[in-house]
């Protein structure tokens, strides 16, 4: 009979392995009391989560979710935990309560690569980078103090205007003609460039493809953000489109660089472009170009003002175009709308000249037309999905959002919520901000949890400002010098469908016929 031997210090060791064993039960049940549950949402499968439901990945599917599971949802896409913001008091804690700790942005495969692995002002982490950049275009850029910016608005509208006028009595496409407006206003604002001047148009048509080409990159639902190791296999093709898309903008952009760099210029110059104003923190810029009044202690590389071009180009271009273009036909949707706020526009500045920038200014002026705006913003904002990412750990409504936590905050969906709202949230009534109203004092500028178009906190838009200028001037010359009507061979109701990408632009560009309202030739 075999005899066992236990060392005398055995016992010991197993007495200390339960009780070792009892105390991570006993603390791991202790925590679980405490940890808070992730916010409600669908059932995933295994590994995989919710990918499946990558139909509902937009605006509207989000929102029908949300409908369902509340205010704050939970998806999770592979390897990522995704909350998504859907009612304008969660908006209010993200955004308010959290800012802080929501300050970053997400980083996916689209983001990383086409922001030059994220050396932009957008999509730069939370931190001294972000912060001096978001201020270097302020300050270069979007500013009132920089005339060049806002000429570049009145040239450009005016040069719309001009175009509709030689079309009166024909079909034009108003959708074309507002983007390439702005994308004459975003050229020559940042880089200096006017399209009469940009090798017969190419440069404008190609800079046209590129924006388009990467607001459906950055929109895009890539199965590579949350399954990485399918990554290599690129089954949607959006690796190669990725790599196309940027090689584009890199030859536009190098060859404006070099000519800057070719013929340097004061930053501080009354006609500087974006371009020239960032040139002095350039590591390698030459001496005739290196002293910068303000900020001296920034340096930055050729990859950091290439990105932070990239977010102009694209922010300046698609988004203001697409404000304008949901207005016009939304106001050639509701007849009765429209006749309203052009009597408005004829009362206040007469027919017997253009409407002027100082005929827009002051909060009394134009109210009605100032509802329509705002009314626009709220059915229809320029980027209807805003992305978050969480930074630490953090508690909202009760739930817990894990750090690196994707969060996305449904603007489109907040600005139809009913309890906010009203029953008719989905209904064009630019009226609901008018006096007396119970949203007569809510403005678009991140302080009304209920009305998102530009964000709030330390993310929101810092083109904000400029860009309001240039939808407002625009729509308000186009309604003010010519009357609209839809040709004669379209179709009863008019297609409101929206495509998808990071903007919502209109799926089928709006075409009118105008005709000239006032006494002289435009």
């Amino acid at each position: 009979m075999e005899t066992w031997w236990f060392p005398p210090w055995q016992p010991l060791l197993v007495l200390l392995s339960t009780v070792l064993l009892l105390y991570h039960i006993a603390s791991s049940w202790h925590r679980g009391e405490r940890h808070l549950p992730l916010p409600p949402g669908p059932w995933g499968l295994p590994f995989v989560g919710n990918i499946l439901q990558f139909g509902d990945m937009t605006h509207h599917g989000l929102a029908r979710l949300a409908s369902r599971y509340g205010g704050l949802l939970h998806l999770r896409l592979g390897r990522l935990h995704t909350v998504v913001v859907s009612t304008p008091e969660m908006a209010r804690l993200v955004l308010q309560a959290n800012d802080r700790a929501f300050a970053n942005r997400p980083t996916t495969a689209a983001i990383v690569y086409l922001s030059y692995d994220l050396a932009d002002m957008v999509f730069a982490p939370y931190g001294p980078l972000w912060r001096q950049l978001r201020k270097l275009c302020i300050n270069k850029l979007f500013s009132r103090r920089r005339a060049a910016s806002w000429a570049a608005v009145h040239d450009g509208v005016d040069g719309l205007i001009r175009e509709v006028a030689r079309n009166s009595g024909k079909v034009v496409n108003v959708g074309e003609l507002v983007f390439g407006m702005s994308v004459s206003i975003t050229l020559r604002a940042a880089l200096g460039m006017r399209i009469d001047e940009c090798d017969g148009g190419k440069d404008a048509a190609e800079l046209v493809a590129i924006v388009k080409e990467f607001s459906e990159l950055f929109g895009a639902s890539n199965f590579a953000d949350y399954v990485p190791w399918l990554g290599w296999l690129d089954v949607q093709g959006i690796n190669r489109r990725m790599v196309a898309a940027r090689a584009a903008l890199d030859r536009l952009i190098d060859r404006a660089i070099d000519e800057h760099l070719a013929n340097p210029k004061p930053a501080d110059a009354d006609d500087a472009d974006m371009v020239d104003g960032m040139l002095c923190f350039l590591d390698d810029a030459g001496a005739a170009n290196t002293k910068c009044r303000d900020g001296a202690a920034l340096r930055l590389s050729r990859d950091n003002i290439k990105a932070t071009i990239m977010d102009v180009l694209f922010g300046g271009t698609e988004t203001s175009a697409s404000t304008i273009e949901w207005a016009m036909a939304e106001l050639m949707n509701s007849p009765e709308e429209k006749k309203r706020v052009q009597d408005e526009l004829a009362q206040a500045v007469g027919l017997h000249r253009q409407l002027r920038e100082s005929d827009l200014t002051g909060d009394n002026k134009l109210p009605y037309f100032r509802c329509v705006v705002e009314e626009t913003l709220r059915m229809h904002p320029p980027v209807p999905l805003l992305q978050h990412e969480a930074a630490v750990d953090c508690d909202v409504a009760g739930y817990r959002v894990p750090r690196k936590t994707r969060v996305v905050i449904n603007v489109w969906a907040i600005g139809r919520d009913a309890s906010a709202w009203g029953d008719d949230a989905d209904k064009f009534r630019p009226a609901r901000f008018g006096a007396g109203t119970d949203n007569a004092e809510t403005d678009y500028r991140g302080e009304h949890f209920h009305l998102l178009p530009f964000g709030s906190g330390r993310r929101s838009c810092p083109g904000m400002q400029l860009g309001m200028h240039e939808v407002e001037l625009a729509l308000a010359r186009l309604l003010h010098g010519f009357d609209w009507s839809l040709p004669p061979a379209a179709p009863g109701d008019l297609d409101m469908r929206e495509s998808y990408g990071l903007t919502s632009s209109r799926a089928v560009r709006l075409s009118a016929v105008p005709v000239p309202r006032l006494s002289h030739v435009l």
